[in-house]
């Protein structure tokens, strides 16, 4: 999978924390005192929660922007005066409607003020799901906790093939099912007609491993088949913790990477985000728990700060989540159209000096197009 483990497009590579050259733009230089955290400004497009199976939108974005309060509202400044629209508040839409292209032009070249002060995590939700439930029933206990971080390496290759065949040889729609019985076992929130996610999503598989016959994607589903016991703890244990890390929410890998990627050389770092249900306390104290656990297989730790605090507010209080705003949606946007091959490559160009390379992406084709160049050497060597 392209990860938030992985430094290029696959879960089951070297972590990114281990190879900090591998990513095209670095986190801006400091100037603040050594003594306080660096604060950044974050926001999200396509977040749906633990919906992945069936969302309204196929990618998830976040951004994370290193601007000062004064640079912000000059980019916004600079925004309006170039759209010249009466409307109050400007989105990432004003910016991708064809007239306005000029605008993102600049927004995201090097004219701009974003290039070398901002981040995009992106995440593939299809391939999220999938090697999620890879990891959950086939992984050892650490990559069950890591909220979608790291795959365990034994894993990387059943995940790739099942992405990549399942919907060719089981067809779209036991593929579509499949996608969803396994969003549904994951889920730490169950819609009310989900009352016990285990019987269909064993029923599905052994369906399907039937219909794969003896092609890898029939010998992984049957591979899931013997771990139904592993799948029923899995559940007892959402029911008697309410706590349970949400193992399915692109937010909190997409936020952690954020923090590795600005915390670099140790700074601390904090978050002022915009107003996000899911960044409950509870949340926030899991991704402080994530960051500071040893990551699995890693044989060296970069040296990477903590994170110091998470701040919400409405995103129209502060020009820095605007920016931010504007960047995750455009990045969802161009990222959606080449995984859907419908290809800008101008804007695809643009785009890729700010992708994070530990994003979590599955299709190849795309990820060539979108990840940054040294992911796609690293990919070509393993």
């Amino acid at each position: 999978m392209v990860s938030a483990t992985g430094g290029t497009v696959r879960l089951h590579q070297t972590p990114t924390t281990v190879c900090p050259d591998a990513q095209p733009s670095q986190a801006a230089p400091r100037d603040t005192d050594a003594d306080q955290p660096l604060e950044i400004a974050c926001d999200e497009s396509g977040h749906e929660g633990e919906n992945l199976a069936r969302a309204v939108t196929d990618v998830f974005a976040h951004a994370s922007v290193g601007l000062d309060t004064q640079a912000a509202t000059a980019c916004i400044q600079e925004i309006r005066d170039r759209i010249r629209s009466p409307a109050t508040e400007y989105k990432a839409n004003h910016l991708l409607r064809a007239k306005h292209r000029a605008v993102l032009v600049w927004l995201l070249g090097p004219s701009g003020p974003m290039l070398g002060n901002a981040r995009v995590h992106l995440t593939e939700k299809s391939y999220f799901v999938v090697a999620r439930v890879v990891d959950l029933l086939l992984g050892e206990a650490a990559y069950q906790a890591s909220s979608g971080l790291y795959q365990d390496p034994r894993n990387g290759a059943i995940t790739d093939a099942l992405y990549r065949d399942g919907e060719r040889v089981f067809g779209a729609d036991r593929w579509q099912a499949f996608l969803e019985y396994s969003n549904g076992l994951m889920r730490t929130r169950k819609p009310w007609r989900v009352a016990a996610p285990v019987d269909p999503f064993f029923h599905m598989v052994d369906l399907l491993r039937v219909a794969g016959g003896r092609h890898r994607v029939g010998e992984i589903m049957d591979l899931l088949w013997h771990t139904r016991a592993r799948a029923e703890v899995f559940q007892q244990n959402l029911l008697e913790n309410s706590t349970t890390t949400a193992p399915l929410d692109p937010l909190l890998p997409a936020i952690v990477q954020a923090v590795v990627h600005w915390g670099e050389g140790g700074y601390d770092v904090s978050i002022v985000h915009d107003e996000q249900s899911a960044l409950t306390r509870t949340r926030i104290e899991q991704i402080r728990a994530v960051l500071a656990r040893p990551q699995p297989h890693t044989p060296r730790r970069r040296s990477t700060g903590r994170l110091t605090g998470v701040r919400l507010v409405d995103s129209q209080s502060d020009p820095r989540v605007q920016v931010a705003d504007f960047l995750a949606g455009v990045a969802r946007r161009i990222a959606s159209d080449e995984l859907n091959h419908r290809s800008d490559p101008e804007l695809a160009d643009l785009l890729r000096p700010y992708v994070d390379a530990s994003s979590i992406w599955g299709d190849d084709r795309s990820w060539t197009v979108l990840g940054p160049a040294s992911s796609e050497l690293e990919r070509r060597a393993t």
